[in-house]
C-alpha cells in the first residue's frame, strides 16, 4: 500500500503541476482477527462521509464501496468477491450501515486497533488483552461465569483454552459463546 500511495501521488502532482504531500499522514494497516470488528469496521468506514459532513447518507459518496453496491453499479473486479456482496442485498446493505455504532462497539474498536499483533510464519498471533486467571478470578455464579466465558473468547482466547482452563468441555463452552453471541 505504502508503494501504492507514493505512485499515485507522484502521478497526482505531476497531472496537477504540484508538488508536496497528497495524503494526510503515514499508511497505517491493522489485522482483522475476529468478526465482530471486522463488521463493527465496515460500519464505522462507511459512516466516516456522513461524520464528516462531505455527504448526507450513506451510500451517497461515490469513493465507498457502499455506494457502489447500493447504487448497483459494476463491482471492481478486485471486490467481487466482497462479503458485502455475497451477504446482503442493497436494501440490507443500507439498514447494516444506518445501525449507529454505540459506545462499546466504538470502545472496542479503538481497543482492537492498539492490540498488539504479532505474525510468525504466516500465524498471526494476538496479545490478549487479560489473562484467562483475570477473566474469571471474580465469578461468583453461573451467569458471571458465562459472561467471563464469552468475554474471554472475544479477546482471542479458543474454546479450548477455555475450557482447559475452567475444566469444562469444549462443547459446554461453546454453547455458552452461542447463546451469548445473540
Amino acid at each position: 500500500m505504502r508503494q501504492v500511495n507514493s505512485n499515485y501521488a507522484i502521478y497526482f502532482n505531476k497531472k496537477e503541476k504540484r508538488s508536496g504531500h497528497l495524503w494526510q499522514g503515514r499508511f497505517k494497516s491493522w489485522y482483522i482477527v475476529n468478526e465482530d470488528y471486522l463488521y463493527t469496521l465496515i460500519r464505522y468506514i462507511e459512516q466516516n462521509p456522513v461524520k464528516a459532513r462531505v455527504t448526507r447518507k450513506i451510500g451517497k459518496y461515490p469513493y465507498c464501496f457502499a455506494s457502489t453496491l447500493i447504487r448497483n453499479e459494476e463491482v471492481i473486479p478486485c471486490a467481487s468477491q466482497s462479503m458485502l456482496i455475497k451477504e446482503f442485498t442493497a436494501d440490507e446493505l443500507v439498514d447494516f450501515l444506518n445501525l449507529e455504532l454505540n459506545d462499546d462497539e466504538l470502545e472496542n474498536l479503538e481497543r482492537e486497533k492498539k492490540r498488539k499483533i504479532t505474525v510468525d510464519q504466516d500465524t498471526i498471533i494476538q496479545e490478549k488483552s487479560l489473562t484467562l486467571q483475570e477473566h474469571f478470578y471474580t465469578i461468583e455464579d453461573k451467569a458471571q461465569r458465562n459472561s467471563a466465558i464469552y468475554n474471554a473468547f472475544k479477546d482471542g482466547y479458543t474454546q479450548t483454552d477455555i475450557a482447559n482452563y475452567l475444566n469444562l468441555t469444549t462443547s459446554l463452552i461453546s454453547q455458552v459463546i452461542k447463546k451469548l453471541n445473540i
